[in-house]
């Protein structure tokens, strides 16, 4: 089972889980990631901002064992006369640790999630093909009308040329859920001689 840190025990940085990506390891070392100090295993440890930027990752993670006293950095007495200690080595207190690692996850969702540039630029197309205000009980509605017909599910919207889910979801009154567009809810009605739309 993984054992994660909560930020401000002593020195002890060989073994448990990287604070990172969650790997299980004997050999973790501390780290300067987007400005939180991490317990990383040897994969996660190429994210170390002091080692890609000045490179005075060495001095910072051997600060660790010595600037602190090696474990009372998570008691009373840690915060107190030592607070300059408590910063150099990333032991703030669980609170700023916490909100720390919570930025950096942000961070790293926010990397993940793709570039939206192409959003701000063309838009969403929301007016496109805007399903328009339906009548009460469309879907029983269009049900009816199709049977009445003698129409299949399928044949009509072949007849149509539409997407047989969409046609689904009208008659079960789910148009605005499943994306359906006012096009399609249009042709269904006018080729039904229903009214569905609400103008």
């Amino acid at each position: 089972m993984p054992k994660y840190s909560t930020g401000g025990g002593g020195g002890d940085d060989d073994g448990g889980a990287c604070e990172l990506c969650g790997r299980e390891t004997a050999n973790l070392q501390r780290a300067n990631v987007a400005g939180a100090r991490l317990l990383v295993c040897s994969n996660c440890r190429p994210h170390d901002d002091s080692r890609r930027g000045s490179g005075g990752g060495g001095g910072g993670s051997g600060g660790g064992g010595g600037g602190s006293g090696g474990g009372g950095g998570r008691g009373g007495s840690g915060t107190g006369g030592s607070g300059s200690a408590g910063g150099a080595d990333g032991s703030d207190g669980p609170r700023s640790r916490k909100q720390e690692i919570a930025n950096k996850q942000a961070k790293m969702y926010d990397a993940a999630t793709g570039d939206s540039s192409h959003w701000e630029e063309e838009g969403t197309n929301y007016e496109e093909d805007r399903l328009p205000y339906l009548v009460s009980g469309y879907g029983d509605v269009t049900t009816e009308a199709r049977r009445e017909a003698g129409l299949t599910v399928e044949e009509l919207a072949a007849e149509l040329g539409i997407d047989e889910d969409d046609l689904l979801a009208i008659e079960d009154g789910r148009a605005a859920t499943a994306g359906v567009g006012g096009s399609v809810v249009r042709a269904v009605a006018e080729r039904l001689d229903v009214t569905l739309v609400d103008e």
